[in-house]
């Protein structure tokens, strides 16, 4: 790939040695017997998501001390550097522990608080997004575009689950869009902006992210085509509420950004 942005080839490369890194400790724990703990918010860790990005951040530390590294398990490390990793290493762990291979690793590079390189890894069945700053996203090494959907009618919505979105008003507006939509699928984490890039899905809405959750992704979607905001339209960045409306056709985008819109901080 022919890199025009911040991001150099020496960066891609090694993002790819990450990925591969990170894939062989995964599937050496998947479907394997597993303890499975509970972080302070509830959400479960296990040994294969430790094991993961602990492998990643010695190596980013080894490749590039300069670096700073900000991870879901093991937090921020010298994130005022010009050049921050950002790894999720098994986003989708309960898909993990329930042996579904609808999970990813995320590694995302920022340039001075912007994403210019971000990669989701699917270790199980060896598929591979990648998004670089200024050039097209890929998948397996091809270029992949979200595909035309003007109406909500003919969307398929994608999304953690609707037990993320607070009863009241902001359930009531998703249950509203989900009735509305062609099909949803549930438990997709990264893999259903995956599939939204290489044009299967059509429709992304969560909130309740963090930084590690969306920043990789944001070079894959945008290479891609799509269109991703928080819930007032603005762009979705470092300092985001965690609420993501994620499209691969505008028209889409703008349709459920109207019926959250009301609803956003």
């Amino acid at each position: 790939m022919r890199v025009t942005s911040p991001a150099t080839v020496d960066h891609l490369d090694f993002a790819h040695q990450l990925a591969d890194a990170a894939a062989e400790v995964q599937r050496r724990w998947f479907r394997a017997e597993l303890e499975i703990e509970s972080k302070l918010d509830e959400s479960p860790v296990t040994i294969a998501d430790r094991q993961t990005e602990l492998l990643m951040r010695e190596m980013i530390q080894a490749r590039f001390p300069g670096h700073g590294i900000f991870g879901e398990e093991y937090g921020k490390q010298d994130v005022d550097a010009e050049f921050v990793w950002v790894l999720d290493p098994i986003d989708g762990t309960k898909s993990f522990i329930c042996g579904r291979p609808q999970f990813g690793t995320l590694i995302g590079l920022l340039h001075q608080g912007q994403p210019v390189l971000g990669l989701i890894d699917q270790a199980i069945l060896r598929e591979r997004w990648v998004g670089v700053m200024n050039e097209p996203a890929t998948f397996n090494g091809k270029s992949i575009r979200t595909r035309a959907c003007p109406t909500l009618s003919q969307a398929v919505l994608a999304s953690y689950s609707r037990r993320m979105f607070e009863k009241g008003p902001v359930r009531d507006a998703f249950d509203t869009l989900e009735e509305q939509v062609y099909l949803s699928q549930f438990n997709t984490d990264c893999y259903g902006y995956g599939l939204l890039a290489a044009g299967f899905v059509d429709l992304v809405v969560e909130q309740g992210l963090f930084p590690y959750d969306y920043l990789p992704i944001l070079p894959i979607l945008q290479g891609a085509g799509a269109v991703i905001t928080d819930w007032k339209g603005r762009p979705v960045g470092l300092g985001s509420s965690g609420r993501v409306i994620a499209a691969g056709d505008r028209r889409v985008h703008e349709q459920a950004l109207a019926m959250f819109e009301p609803l956003a901080d």
